[in-house]
């Protein structure tokens, strides 16, 4: 088990243009079963990351909004009028978290599958524009362990279904590495869930966040608030 507390010093919990994890935006990929929420979640990346990173997720917020609902997440409720509604109204909330977060240049961990390539490098493109840094993280998994671990799973997928994103994620590993560059990819094998890989990727994650901004856009950003903050 990691102890986060032996890589975080007090210095790095102050609030504002200080905070860990400011101006870096980081991606996950990874098809059904690869276990990218709970590799991410023990590198530091999760709900309550202690690297200063922000979640922005709309199916988790979808999720807790059926609860509170007291509806299950089954195909029927999810397609219905009711649960329709739910979808739209989590996705306005997490729109409105994503900008309440990149208003202040928070670090973001934005929670996908990785099929959809044009939709991320949009999203990467446009954080980029405001200053930040941008990585992803490609938790993978061959196709064999993917069918394994969705049939352990309590909502499981169509196995053709297991098969067709598994096919366009993978297809995408190409033009990830071209879009982030590859020192900004971070490809994770979660085949076996070895505790030891994820306690290596928490140590690079967390040299990501420490590193200076290289973006421009951020560093000018950076000393903005600077000379704010002196002013005061």
């Amino acid at each position: 088990m990691i102890n986060f507390n032996t890589f975080l010093g007090e210095e790095e919990l102050t609030e504002g243009v200080y905070d860990p994890g400011i101006l870096k935006a980081f991606f996950t990929a990874g098809g059904p079963g690869s276990g990218k929420s709970h590799v991410s979640g023990r590198a530091g990346l999760g709900r309550l990351s202690p690297l200063g990173v922000k979640i922005v997720n709309s199916d988790a917020q979808y999720e807790k909004l059926l609860a509170d609902a007291n509806l299950a997440m089954t195909p029927e409720n999810i397609f219905s009028p009711k649960g329709q509604s739910i979808r739209k109204r989590a996705k306005e909330m997490t729109k409105t978290m994503k900008s309440n977060y990149t208003n202040g240049r928070l670090g973001l961990l934005i929670d996908g599958t990785g099929k959809d390539y044009e939709k991320i490098q949009t999203t990467s493109n446009s954080l980029r524009k405001i200053g930040y840094d941008t990585f992803m993280i490609f938790i993978n998994t061959s196709l064999d362990v993917a069918l394994r671990r969705n049939l352990m799973r309590p909502r499981k997928l169509p196995e053709k279904d297991v098969i067709k994103m598994w096919n366009a994620v993978q297809q995408n590993i190409g033009k990830f590495q071209i879009h982030f560059g590859r020192k900004s990819i971070l490809i994770v094998d979660n085949n076996d869930e070895n505790d030891n890989l994820i306690e290596e990727l928490f140590v690079r994650v967390k040299k990501l966040v420490d590193e200076p901004v290289i973006n421009t856009i951020g560093k000018r950003w950076i000393a903005s608030e600077l000379k704010k903050k002196k002013r005061k």
